[in-house]
């Protein structure tokens, strides 16, 4: 776990192999998110990288016997 240092001007910086292994470059937006008691920085991907980010995923749902 890296820690990083809040800026007079509250910014704080990516850490390198964090940006590398997420794959966040310069410019990209990412969703800032308050989750029980943390900062959660998440990466926005235009809608054109996420097609096939789904494929293979099991979709049968169990049901109940009287349920068709």
């Amino acid at each position: 776990m890296t820690a990083v240092t809040v800026s007079p001007k509250f910014q704080i910086v990516i850490p390198k192999e964090i940006r590398d292994s997420l794959g966040i470059v310069s410019g990209q937006k990412v969703q800032v998110v308050a989750y029980r008691g943390r900062i959660e920085l998440v990466p926005l991907k235009a809608m054109e990288e996420m097609r096939g980010y789904l494929a293979g995923i099991d979709t049968t749902v169990a049901r109940e016997d009287d349920r068709t």
